[in-house]
């Protein structure tokens, strides 16, 4: 007989003898909302794509993330943004309105990229200027977002025309109202009365 033959089996101790199943004290049955303030917004387009941002400090363009490039409109203000969420993580990698002076441009040497400047991106926090670049999966991908893109930018602009001219609208009701206000507040000329004991002056006789 062997020396592994001899050796006793170690038995079984009560804890692993034991089958008792017991239930975790915490139940994780409900599901944790993360707000991302997009509640009230609407989605006008979504598209899949790769962003990347030029760096001036080194003069090169560097991938941002990628996943899907929303444009999205606000039920109430009917404002117009731009919102890119890298995969997974779901971390912001654009966040900025659509504003009049963004035009976008084919990137050199491809038919499914464009480039855009941005004023005040604030995908980390605080507005902070930008140049981006966007790829796509092919052409028509790229044209369709163009489109949608324009769109967003025409409708921004129209909203904020709409305000100037009710903001204009209300500086002409306050230029009108001015005139009447000065009339109805101008105070009455006081009439100096003479008294009643004064006596009036005698006129002098012409010495010829």
């Amino acid at each position: 007989m062997s020396e592994a033959e001899k050796q006793p089996e170690v038995p079984a101790t009560q804890e692993e003898e034991s089958t008792a199943q017991f239930e975790p004290v915490v139940k994780l049955t409900e599901t944790v909302q993360v707000k991302t303030n997009e509640e009230d917004e609407q989605v006008l387009f979504k598209i899949r794509a790769k962003l990347f941002r030029f760096a001036k400090e080194s003069s090169e363009w560097k991938e941002r993330g990628t996943g899907d490039v929303r444009i999205l409109q606000h039920k109430e203000s009917k404002k117009v943004r731009l919102v890119m969420r890298r995969d997974k993580t779901l971390k912001v990698c654009a966040n900025h309105f659509l504003t009049e002076d963004m035009k976008l441009s084919p990137n050199i040497g491809s038919d499914r990229s464009w480039v855009w400047a941005v004023a005040a991106d604030i995908s980390d926090g605080e507005p902070c200027a930008e140049t981006l670049a966007i790829r796509f999966a092919n052409a028509d991908n790229a044209n369709a977002f163009k489109e949608k893109f324009e769109q967003g930018v025409k409708m921004n602009s129209e909203l904020n025309n709409d305000k100037e001219e009710k903001a204009e609208e209300k500086a002409e009701e306050k230029e009108e109202k001015k005139p009447e206000e000065k009339a109805e507040d101008k105070p009455e000329e006081k009439v100096e009365e003479k008294p009643e004991n004064s006596k009036p002056e005698e006129s002098k006789p012409d010495s010829t």
